[in-house]
């Protein structure tokens, strides 16, 4: 642990030091950052206030004016040396993201991969923030469209991808001119810590010591000032239903704009011509992956009747071999939840699968401290827990008989977020693509429902909140469209042919 606090420049005895810029918290209690792997603390980290709130919000503020007026090819050459920056720390900044969050050590530098592939997109896009040219229907006119900053954007994570849902947002927010206030989850101030401080050392170099990225680490109220500043025309918070809902609200009562990214139900669809091999690793590491405290994880698995009981006993028999134990170890599968609480959760799902006439098929046992041994259940389809999302390694097993029955199954949960099917019936798989198929914001095939690729647009429909982040046009919500017209002609014609002579 010390050595990767070393190598990332935290200081063991007081993490939360701070020197480049606004002290991103300095009053309040303090917070301790706890491994879930150990329960060994790694490190006590003072809260913003008020106060401190209001000295990165001015300093964003101020950056914002300098930052946008740099053309943005250079602001995607800074955001290119951030990339090399994150290169040169991927291993240490993953094995911190495995420390405070429980990841196996595979997935915890895979995070920081897509940091580094967020930037490489990030460095094209800001040579493709184009806008339309229109033609207008008025002799000697030019209609065109443009795109601008918008300026100060709030970003809200969620413990489950530190680092990662970061990037998302302020890799893209930052070439398209506008600077970004972080307030991270309570649960992983060190790896927020860790990313400010590669950043600000890549910012200090390029002249922009202060303002362009932000850090803020507070309690729920500090997201809740953030998403009430009318100075924050965006807020992106990635998190569950409730908290979403919070923001959305908070933000739109003063007219801004929120990009929502909540939570999901995802759905696994097994028809009778799927190739269960390849469904049975897409349906493990998309349960088990992060012990199952994905937003994308699998927890519903509905699989033809002609296939049930194979597939049933294929996956029980990968649950009872699944590795469970410390994230470090290149041989564990499936690490902690990320604290005892989240162990309770689950555990109360299985007892109320049980009381519903549920079946527990295998593992569900609770193990010390934050670990779990994944379990699967064979449930009724009208259950009402399954239109739960229930965050941790519970997958539910239901059975059908059609392929309609199958997509309303699937569809019949609040959440939208991933899904997908696995055949190799193109007429099945292009109705389940079609508008009469999944309604989530991602439908695969012979895909999981998890481990999304950085070039797609990112988020769901429903209670999943409708935002997209990451790749596609996503940029586009981090900036304002604006409509102009000029009239390089010496007449004043008026659109629908209305005449107005004086």
């Amino acid at each position: 642990m010390r050595e990767i606090l070393r190598g990332l420049g935290i200081d063991e005895e007081n993490p939360g030091a701070w020197t480049g810029g606004p002290v991103p918290g300095c009053a309040g209690p303090s917070l301790l950052s706890r491994s879930p792997g150990t329960g060994a603390p790694l490190g006590r980290v003072a809260q913003a206030g008020a106060e401190p709130y209001e000295a990165v919000v001015r300093a964003a503020q101020a950056a914002f004016a300098r930052w946008s007026a740099l053309p943005a090819p250079k602001r995607g050459e800074i955001v290119r040396q951030f990339g090399d920056a994150l290169r040169a720390k991927r291993d240490l900044l993953g094995d911190l993201v495995t420390l405070e969050v429980g990841k196996i050590r595979a997935e915890g530098r895979g995070e920081v991969q897509e940091m580094i592939d967020t930037c490489d997109f990030a460095v094209g896009l800001s040579r493709q923030l184009h806008g339309l040219t229109m033609h207008s229907e008025r002799p000697g006119h030019r209609m065109y469209e443009q795109w601008h900053p918008l300026g100060v954007v709030g970003v809200i994570t969620a413990f489950n991808f530190p680092v990662a849902v970061w990037a998302w947002n302020a890799l893209l927010a930052w070439v398209c001119g506008d600077v970004v206030v972080w307030k991270p989850s309570e649960k992983a101030p060190l790896t927020a810590i860790a990313c400010q401080k590669i950043a600000h050392e890549v910012f200090a170099r390029n002249g922009f010591a202060e303002g362009v990225s932000n850090l803020v680490i507070g309690p729920v109220e500090i997201g809740q000032r953030l998403a009430a500043d009318r100075r924050i025309p965006l807020v992106s918070a990635t998190g569950s239903v409730r908290m979403g809902r919070a923001v959305g609200q908070a933000v739109s009562a003063r007219l801004g704009r929120s990009l929502l990214e909540l939570g999901g139900n995802n759905a696994v669809i097994v028809t009778a011509n799927a190739d269960l091999d390849l469904a049975l690793r897409a349906i493990a590491f998309g349960a088990l992956g992060t012990a199952g405290q994905r937003c994308t994880t699998t927890r519903r698995v509905i699989a033809h009747e002609k296939i049930y009981d194979e597939l049933k006993r294929r996956l029980v028999n990968a649950y009872g071999q699944a590795p469970v134990g410390d994230p470090l170890d290149e041989k564990t599968l499936v690490g902690p939840l990320i604290d005892e609480a989240a162990v309770e959760n689950v555990m109360k799902a299985i007892e109320t699968v049980k009381q519903g006439g549920g079946k527990i098929l295998v593992g569900g046992e609770r193990m010390k401290g934050a670990y779990l041994k994944p379990a699967i259940a064979e449930v009724p389809p009208a259950l009402p827990i399954l239109k739960e999302e229930t965050f941790g390694p519970l997958l539910y097993l239901l059975k059908y008989k059609t392929l309609d029955e199958a997509i309303r199954i699937q569809n019949d949960v609040p959440q939208g977020l991933s899904s997908a099917i696995f055949t190799r019936d193109v007429i099945e798989a292009e109705t389940f693509l079609s508008h009469r198929g999944s309604d989530c914001g991602i439908a695969n095939v012979n895909v999981g429902t998890s481990g999304a690729e950085i070039g797609g647009a990112f988020g769901g429909e429903k209670d999943t909140g409708g935002g997209r982040e990451s790749g596609s046009d996503a940029w586009k919500s981090y900036m304002r469209r604006q409509t102009n017209t000029s009239n390089w002609s010496t007449e004043l014609p008026l659109a629908q042919g209305i005449r107005f002579d004086l």
